[in-house]
């Protein structure tokens, strides 16, 4: 079933008969379905964009899908960065967004029940209050979704201390292709029974089921003022090793950021301040001990180089991590801004550095990176002018050239293709490299076990 955006539908009516407007086929809602922040855009539009309100919605939407044999993209907000909810052609997209609310909040149990359509950073304003806060803290978390979040096992600045996403999910409930609903996990701190596959959804992107339901755990809000290490260093490699010895020496700060030198006057030009020539680190404690881990941090990177300032002042911390956050709007102004993320053992992390400066002065391109420092995240970032097409943009094969010698690089290292962002369309390519032959068809096995007719976001991951 082809349909350019506008054009008269035919084959949804009985969909659109059910559900009413929660249906659209206009073409803003197909046209904004059809792309993500990654910078990819679909060259063609999805059939029709489901904005589901309730769970039922959500399972009338899969069983009209599984009659018909057309594949359905899942999609929240719709701020991925590996074109993981991208629909197109034949496809009908189906949003999480709507189902907004959250559902429970328990103080005695320390979680909440919530809606997938939730904004991470709206759950936390809603039970601050209560001394409460959930701890994944994606970049993103202003506009990005809880079942966002889920799908792809967002991170984040906070992850060195408190987790990723999978850390902090107790339960779920999924409905599955065929339109029928899973309860998976627990409300208990400990639970054993069976396989985990409340941890086998987390981070499958959208390919298994449709979370429509969270458990949450929860923590007590730190307690105690943070405290804040800016450090200064010549090059990125020796910020990269500062960075390495904090983690080496047992101490565990909640944040810990590298800018290299490229990302320091990105950003300097952006916000037109003086943030010096050299690369950045930031780190950040909190709890109690924090003060006295500052300054054990502070310690280990003016031993190595660095040139340090320690502020217990809030005004002054947010100022540094509002720098950390201007990264990449400070990129959208060069042009086109292909965003990666790779992940390195801690101890990897200056080698993976100057393998991305090789490769920028093997390509001639500049890769301005950030990175998570504290769990060997890092953020390579190609920025490069392409003509737009229908909205489209493709990248240009030396950059593609350049990043697949990064990712095979990042693999030779110890490391991952993807720390938080997934794997979406843009880096399926390389998934049988790190996985293996073995892994990878066992992997599309499970998939075949929850999704036999492959109609949940075909095309994308395998």
């Amino acid at each position: 079933m082809t349909l350019e955006a506008g054009q008269p539908v035919t084959g949804l009516e009985p969909l659109m008969a059910e559900l009413g407007d929660v249906v659209r086929t206009d073409r803003a809602a197909l046209d904004e379905a059809r792309a993500d922040k990654s910078g990819y855009v679909a060259a063609t539009f999805p059939l029709a964009v489901v904005e589901a309100r309730s769970i039922a919605d959500v399972q009338a939407t899969l069983r009209f899908a599984t009659e018909h044999r057309i594949p359905v993209v899942p999609r929240g907000a719709g701020t991925g960065l590996a074109g993981g909810a991208i629909g197109s052609d034949g496809e009908i997209v189906l949003s999480t967004l709507r189902m907004d609310r959250i559902l429970e909040v328990s103080l005695d149990d320390e979680l909440a029940v919530v809606e997938p359509g939730v904004i991470n950073s709206d759950l936390n304003a809603a039970i601050h209050d209560r001394g409460l806060w959930w701890a994944p803290d994606p970049a993103s978390r202003a506009i990005s979704t809880i079942g966002g979040n889920i799908a792809t096992n967002a991170g984040g600045l906070l992850c060195v201390k408190y987790g990723v996403t999978r850390e902090a999910v107790l339960g779920l409930k999924v409905v599955l292709a065929d339109g029928r609903l899973l309860e998976l996990g627990h409300r208990t701190v400990k639970g054993v029974t069976g396989y985990d596959l409340t941890a086998l959804m987390i981070g499958s992107e959208g390919t298994l089921g449709v979370i429509v339901e969270a458990t949450l755990r929860l923590r007590p809000l730190p307690k105690g003022i943070p405290v804040t290490v800016k450090a200064e260093f010549p090059t990125v490699e020796q910020a990269a090793r500062a960075s390495s010895v904090v983690s080496a020496s047992g101490i565990t700060p909640a944040i810990m950021e590298l800018l290299d030198p490229h990302a320091v006057r990105s950003i300097a030009g952006y916000l037109a301040v003086d943030l010096g020539e050299g690369a950045m680190l930031l780190a950040q404690t909190d709890g109690v001990g924090a003060a006295e881990e500052a300054a054990s941090i502070a310690a280990v990177m003016r031993s190595l180089g660095g040139d340090v300032e320690v502020t217990e002042d809030a005004d002054e911390a947010k100022r540094l991590f509002d720098i950390r956050r201007a990264f990449h709007p400070s990129l959208q102004t060069q042009g086109t801004v292909l965003i990666e993320d790779v992940a390195v053992p801690r101890s990897a992390l200056p080698a993976m550095f100057a393998s991305i400066e090789r490769i920028s002065a093997k390509y001639g391109i500049e890769i301005p990176t950030v990175a998570h420092a504290g769990d060997g995240n890092l953020h390579p970032n190609f920025v490069f002018d392409a003509p737009e097409v229908d909205g489209h943009v493709d990248v240009p094969d030396h950059v593609w050239a350049a990043a697949d010698e990064m990712f095979l690089d990042c693999l030779r290292l110890g490391g991952t293709l993807t720390g938080e962002h997934g794997v979406g369309i843009l880096k399926k390519r390389w998934l049988r490299d790190e996985l293996g032959d073995d892994s990878f068809a066992l992997q599309r096995q499970i998939k075949q076990v929850f999704d036999p007719a492959n109609l949940l976001n075909p095309g994308k991951v395998f």
